[in-house]
């Protein structure tokens, strides 16, 4: 526990994101494996599947943007390295648009395998996302930035 009464984690800041978004992935896939039986065969699975993708690609390369404009860090595992609070592109409507990106790349996973059971792992990604990556770092740049962060915090929504 840090001073203050700070909870921390030795898994805080310790896996990169789009490995835990890989093993989410596999994770998708391994349950639509085993259970096959609650596979749904729908018709516009693949566009849905396409246009989720697109969407969290496209959210995961305007963030990455974004902080390429700030000339500050994209390393997720220092946040105290960050130069700027990032406000603007789509960080104007969500905290964390590259993880919400990563979240709609599985989501479009998910639709591709057509199996509802899948859909945990996407359940998996948000919750350690959140736990272990977006809470520690929304710690370290309150820390680092204090007021100019808080208000940022209570004006835009950490996922959505």
């Amino acid at each position: 526990m840090r001073p203050g009464g700070v909870q921390v984690s030795a898994l805080d800041h310790r896996i990169p994101p789009p490995l835990v978004g890989l093993a989410c992935g596999l994770l998708a896939w391994l349950l639509a494996r085993a259970s096959p039986g609650l596979g749904v065969d729908w018709l516009p699975r693949v566009p849905v599947a396409a246009a989720l993708v697109a969407l969290g690609l496209s959210l995961d390369v305007w963030g990455l943007v974004a902080f390429r404009r700030a000339r500050t860090t994209l390393n997720p595992l220092s946040p105290e390295r960050t130069s700027a609070v990032v406000q603007g592109g789509p960080y104007r409507f969500t905290r964390n648009p590259m993880y919400l990106g990563m979240a709609c790349v599985l989501l479009g996973a998910c639709a591709w395998l057509a199996n509802p059971l899948a859909l945990l792992a996407v359940f998996v990604f948000v919750g350690y996302i959140t736990r272990f990556q977006i809470m520690p770092e929304e710690r370290a740049l309150l820390g680092k930035f204090g007021g100019a962060y808080a208000d940022y915090l209570r004006r835009v929504r950490r996922w959505l």
